[in-house]
């Protein structure tokens, strides 16, 4: 019989933010250029802020990027290293490096699951979602990432293969011409103006949809992303006068708390075009939420925000069983490693960060040198051990180091083998 391999225990946990160079936005999509067309340029984004004259122009004018990246290094005793990054900078590092970090620091690093829970319920009390969910969304990462390399075996494999050879993929863009000459499957354009740009704005939201469906055909897959900005009302009645324009869904258009007012929307919706959302959702209790309260025709976690891969199987499974398809909000090779591993993940976005819009450069980019992109409409992923991308470290900043004594108590401590004191049963 064949022996189980013993894996070498977590040495460290490490947390990094990126000094790039101007224009690189890393692990942070919104990280970019003033003249970048993701940050409104020339044409105005609809966005939660919106509705306030000063902040109507450009989005970095009111911080979508004040955190920016973060990336998660797990380091197991043979010298292996895990990578995994998200959003929330300087201060994702600090909660990774000074909380997160016993949790994971000397255990067996097939223990995810365990690692997972003993995170999220030490941050319950300041957590839940955002900041403190990001930073669990980056040290899980970079626990797959390392178990994989530790196994030999691409992070698809250990989620139980693949149900597809190849993924397709639709662009979000600024060009959708561009993205169709290019060999996407779809496109996804922002919706440039809200409710504080009254009828008027309205009438323009429709005009700049009108020229993308003539410049693409009547039957090329067309999306609109409203980030977060319109109103139950102001949905309705744009994507009803988007009808015509053969509108394949109309994606986040209210605040991710919103439950009821997305019930509303689908319901009011339903037979007009598909309602999107999740970006901005986060764990298994968020996506419940939304699954149950049926506020979406399609899920769209960004798996590096949400819970990390632990949490996203999760989340996959709870929609299968409402016959709901996932289609994630960027996360490059950490959503399409869970793609390839689900049969209701058919579809990948690719955000195209090129500050016009027409070159397919890396989502992260140069957080990896080898970060795999899509080509002629699809994603091929290449069989590698982990995540199978490897981490630039030029530009790596580490912000709350640790001392050697604090990093060997946590692992002396993980390594203890602690026996139960009850012996009744533990429900």
């Amino acid at each position: 019989m064949a022996e189980c391999i013993d894996l070498p225990r977590i040495k460290e946990v490490r947390a990094y933010v990126k000094q790039a160079a101007a224009g690189d936005q890393g692990a942070d999509c919104h990280d970019v250029s003033d003249q970048h067309w993701i940050n409104g340029y020339p044409t105005p984004i609809a966005n939660p802020m919106s509705m306030y004259p000063r902040y109507q122009g450009y989005r970095k004018s009111w911080g979508i990027n004040a955190l920016g990246s973060v990336v998660a290094e797990v380091e197991a005793e043979d010298g292996t290293c895990g990578v995994g990054v998200s959003i929330g900078g300087e201060p994702a590092c600090y909660i990774i490096e000074h909380h997160l970090s016993r949790f994971v620091e000397g255990q067996d690093p097939s223990n995810i699951e365990l690692m997972w829970d003993q995170m999220y319920r030490s941050t319950l009390n300041y957590g839940r979602k955002g900041l403190p969910i990001q930073a669990i969304s980056a040290v899980d990462l970079a626990l797959w990432d390392l178990q994989g390399k530790l196994l030999k075996k691409p992070v698809f494999a250990l989620l139980g293969g693949k149900t597809k050879e190849r993924l397709p993929v639709y662009s979000t863009t600024a060009e959708p011409k561009i993205a169709k000459d290019l060999g996407f499957v779809g496109a996804k354009i922002p919706c440039a103006y809200g409710p504080a740009d009254g009828d008027e704005g309205l009438a323009k939201n429709v005009e700049i949809f009108r020229r993308a469906r003539e410049s693409v055909g009547p039957d090329y897959p067309l999306m609109l992303d409203c980030y977060m900005a319109l109103s139950v009302p102001y949905a309705i009645k744009l994507a009803r006068a988007l009808e015509p324009l053969n509108l394949k869904w109309i994606e986040e258009c209210l605040p991710p708390d919103d439950y009821h007012g997305y019930t509303d929307l689908k319901a009011a919706l339903t037979g007009t075009t598909m309602v999107t959302t999740g970006e901005h959702e986060y764990t298994r209790y968020g996506f419940r939420q939304l699954i149950e309260g049926k506020c979406a025709d399609i899920i769209q976690p960004d798996i590096t925000w949400m819970g990390g891969i632990t949490e996203a199987r999760r989340m996959v499974a709870m929609a299968a069983s409402h016959d709901l398809n996932v289609i994630p909000h960027g996360s490059s090779v950490y959503s399409y490693h869970l793609q390839y591993a689900f049969v209701n993940c058919p579809l990948a976005e690719y955000i195209n960060l090129s500050p016009k819009a027409d070159k397919i450069v890396p989502y992260f980019g140069d957080l990896f040198t080898d970060e795999p992109l899509p080509g002629n409409g699809f994603i091929d992923l290449p069989n590698r051990a982990g995540f199978g991308v490897t981490l630039n470290r030029d530009g790596l900043h580490r912000p709350y180091p640790r001392t050697e004594e604090q990093v060997k108590a946590q692992c002396d401590c993980n390594k203890v083998n602690y026996q139960s004191e009850h012996s009744k049963m533990p429900f």
